[in-house]
């Protein structure tokens, strides 16, 4: 029997223009699917619709032609598959492990403010629990009077669920125990935005067949979360590759919010794709 076919994918969001750090991020997806004999997938994360611009995607797609990149059609874009989060979301909903939060993000900070022994995860203290103790009543008549709130992972629920021991394999730090309680119970959606990142990119994962899944450092932690969302929603778990972050002459990781040069200044001061890829590793 033939190994199956690696698939890997870009998932960028169109938040501003390229730069380095995320120009290597696609060559690093495209090389590990050609160097596999696979396809690479190019999916447009555009769920926070604040943030994201038609202008960016259009300049991103130019970049990645520029830069040498070609990918398997069509594009998935999130904003067009909001169907998709919603079925996982009730699909959550119906095995009692997510539950309405009310709270803002200042009632949470105050909160975790007069608790100074807080638990911390990777991104800082963890939300308190506060609504996970509401009775279905007062749920129920919050929702009704018409009060703004998120759905949130019940992480000790949803533990119950699922196999006391599970683990993915990152191909650059090897087997990993997932300990999703770490991260305490996330937000999965909220009433202006219809799914997290977290339970996006594991349903859009899932749904296109991914089965190498490379992306920065930065979110090595996020998998914790993700991989109990496959054991929660049946999906298969894929492989894993947390390349290095490009960091700046300080040390500090690009952005595209800071003064990173993008991809488009580059080649308007006259450096080549070829340079570009030869300076990131892929020449």
């Amino acid at each position: 029997m033939s190994a199956p076919t690696v698939v890997t994918r870009f998932a960028p969001s169109p938040t501003g223009l390229m730069h380095l750090g995320n120009a290597y991020s696609a060559l690093f997806t495209h090389a590990a699917a050609v160097d596999a004999g696979g396809r690479m997938l190019l999916r447009i994360e555009d769920i926070d619709r604040g943030r994201c611009r038609s202008e960016f995607e259009a300049a991103l797609l130019e970049d990645l032609a520029w830069l040498g990149l070609d990918w398997t059609q069509p594009v998935r874009r999130q904003s067009e598959h909001l169907d998709d989060y919603a079925a996982a979301l009730t699909r959550l909903a119906a095995m009692d492990v997510t539950y309405p939060c009310f709270c803002t993000r200042r009632q949470i900070a105050r909160e975790i403010a007069c608790s100074p022994s807080a638990p911390h995860g990777p991104d800082g203290p963890i939300y308190p629990g506060t609504c996970r103790h509401l009775s279905v009543a007062e749920r129920s008549a919050r929702i009704a009077a018409g009060a703004a709130y998120a759905i949130r992972l019940d992480v000790a629920a949803a533990l119950d669920h699922v196999p006391a021991a599970l683990a993915w394999v990152d191909r650059a730090q090897g087997r990993q125990q997932a300990a999703p309680a770490g991260h305490g119970d996330v937000v999965l959606a909220r009433k202006d935005t219809p799914t997290s990142y977290h339970l996006a990119v594991t349903v859009d994962d899932a749904l296109q067949g991914v089965t190498l899944v490379t992306r920065g450092a930065d979110l090595f932690a996020a998998t914790h979360v993700h991989r109990l969302l496959q054991a929660l929603l049946g999906y298969d778990t894929p492989a894993y590759h947390h390349h290095r972050l490009i960091t700046d002459a300080d040390g500090l990781r690009l952005a595209k919010r800071g003064r990173t040069p993008t991809l488009r200044d580059l080649r308007e001061q006259g450096v080549s794709a070829a340079e570009v890829r030869r300076d990131l590793g892929f020449g």
